[in-house]
C-alpha cells in the first residue's frame, strides 16, 4: 500500500481502484443516442474516435493546446482530449461529422473552406470548423479581428490563416443569406 501524506488522499492508489471498472455513459452524438460502458479514465476524444468510430475529430497535442480535437458539448466548444467520456454523460455532442446536412451536401462553412482554400492539409480543420460553428452562432457577422480572436485557440501549422479568415467571412455571409426570411 502506498504511503499517504496525512490530510491528502492516497493518490497512487486511485488508478488501481478503478482498474477494470466500467461506468455506463449515455449521450447523444450528432443527433444519435449512444450508451456504452467505459473505463472512467477514457478520454472523450478516444471515446468518439475508437468507441463510436467517428474519426473526424483529430487528436494533435493531447494537451488542449492545438484545438484539433475541438467538438461542441451542449453547444459549447470543448477540447475533447481534456474531457473524460464519463464527464459527457447526458450531454449532446456535435462533431465535424454532424455539420453537413446530408452525406452528399456540405455545410456552408465546409463549402466556404473548400472555396476559399482554407483547408490546407486538413488535420486541424475539423477542430477549426467546430470552433467557428460556435463563433458564427454567437457572432453572425464577425470582423477579421473577431475571427482571429475566435481562432486563437486553434493552431494550424500549414497556413497564415488568411484563407481561413476569408472562408469564415464567406460562410457568415452565406449563413446570413440563408437565414433571411
Amino acid at each position: 500500500m502506498p504511503d499517504a501524506t496525512p490530510g491528502l488522499p492516497a493518490f497512487e492508489s486511485a488508478p488501481a481502484a478503478y482498474a477494470g471498472e466500467r461506468v455506463a455513459v449515455s449521450l447523444t452524438v450528432n443527433g444519435r443516442a449512444y450508451q456504452r460502458a467505459v473505463e472512467p479514465r477514457l478520454l472523450l476524444s478516444d471515446f468518439i474516435r475508437h468507441e463510436l468510430r467517428l474519426t473526424g475529430t483529430h487528436v494533435g497535442c493531447e494537451h488542449g493546446v492545438c484545438g484539433a480535437c475541438t467538438i461542441l458539448v451542449d453547444g459549447e466548444p470543448v477540447r475533447s482530449c481534456l474531457m473524460l467520456a464519463v464527464q459527457a454523460d447526458g450531454s449532446a455532442i456535435q462533431t465535424v461529422e454532424g455539420l453537413a446536412p446530408s452525406s452528399d451536401a456540405l455545410h456552408p462553412l465546409q463549402e466556404a473552406f473548400w472555396n476559399a482554400h482554407g483547408l490546407q492539409c486538413g488535420f486541424c480543420t475539423p477542430g477549426i470548423l467546430m470552433t467557428v460553428t460556435a463563433l458564427l452562432r454567437d457572432t453572425p457577422a464577425p470582423t477579421d479581428e473577431e475571427i482571429r480572436a475566435g481562432l486563437s485557440g486553434n493552431l494550424c501549422r500549414c497556413t497564415g490563416y488568411q484563407n481561413i479568415v476569408r472562408a469564415v467571412k464567406q460562410a457568415a455571409g452565406q449563413l446570413a443569406g440563408e437565414s433571411a426570411p
